[in-house]
């Protein structure tokens, strides 16, 4: 793997104002590493020792981290620069941290390293699909970067999250309880002053998307009895009850039915010759 830097121009992020903050809000919250470890799951099924993995949306490095500790070679990128800031401070901490290279590069330019291709593998993790407008374009970009037979793991936020539902009927604000079901774009206040637009696509539209370049393999949900990260305050007055949760988030997720009303999915695809 090449180990030279290669970013684009800095530009101002939404995700730059909650960089530094992320890990504490997020990564180390009960309900963060619950979902976590589910995608881990997944990951450590499909990814093995001595692949190259190119991570999209990488954030604060979490999951590069935990592919390179098992022996997987990655190239990770993001948009933010923050984020990838506090990315390299992690991995410099590390001892296997030689294996992860962190670039700034936003999604939408990942072309840019076609010439490093092919990869074994593409991960996206926790939602920063969401984030992208011509995800088609994306789907193109990622086919010629990836070997034929290798596999495609991406983290979107669900469609029909049944606890954002409920939550947010019971405080009697029905636009945000059906907030996913939206047509377009949804503004999501990301930090002071920072906003992002996010959409929420179906199974169907995003099998579309990849195709033909990629196959969609198998889908599973994260978070239907785990719920939202903005509910940490409960999962911190109730752990036991977020334990049992996670343990039945794994036999529910792969619940035909059941799996559509989680808060994330996990798509599998496999890239296929064309």
């Amino acid at each position: 793997m090449t180990t030279a830097f290669q970013s684009v121009a800095p530009r101002v992020e939404p995700f730059d104002a909650v960089a530094e903050e992320y890990d504490s809000s997020f990564t180390q919250s009960l309900i963060g590493t619950a979902q976590r470890e589910s995608v881990w799951r997944a990951i450590d099924h499909h990814f093995r020792a001595g692949q190259r993995i190119l991570e999209i949306n990488c954030g604060t490095g979490i999951d590069a981290m935990r592919l390179s500790a098992r022996g997987i070679w990655v190239t990770a990128c993001d948009a933010s620069a923050k984020m990838v800031r506090v990315a390299r401070r992690r991995r410099d901490a590390l001892h296997h941290g030689r294996r992860v290279d962190f670039r700034v590069l936003p999604t939408e330019r990942i072309h840019q390293l076609e010439e490093e291709g092919p990869y074994n593998g593409v991960l996206s993790n926790f939602a920063g699909l969401n984030c992208v407008a011509d995800l088609r374009a994306v789907a193109r970009d990622l086919a010629r970067l990836v070997k034929p037979g290798d596999r495609a793991l991406l983290c979107v936020f669900g469609r029909f999250c049944l606890w954002e539902m409920v939550w947010y009927l019971l405080q009697g604000n029905v636009r945000k309880a059906f907030r996913r079901l939206a047509q377009g774009s949804v503004a999501a206040h990301v930090g002071p002053g920072r906003s992002v637009l996010i959409r929420y696509p179906s199974i169907g539209s995003l099998r579309r998307d990849f195709a033909p370049g990629f196959r969609l393999l198998n889908w599973m949900g994260v978070g239907i009895a785990v719920p939202p990260s903005y509910l940490e305050p409960w999962a911190r007055r109730f752990p036991r009850l977020l334990r049992a949760a996670a343990r039945l988030d794994a036999f529910l997720g792969r619940t035909p039915g059941c799996r559509m009303l989680a808060d994330h999915v996990v798509l599998v695809f496999e890239r296929v010759a064309t």
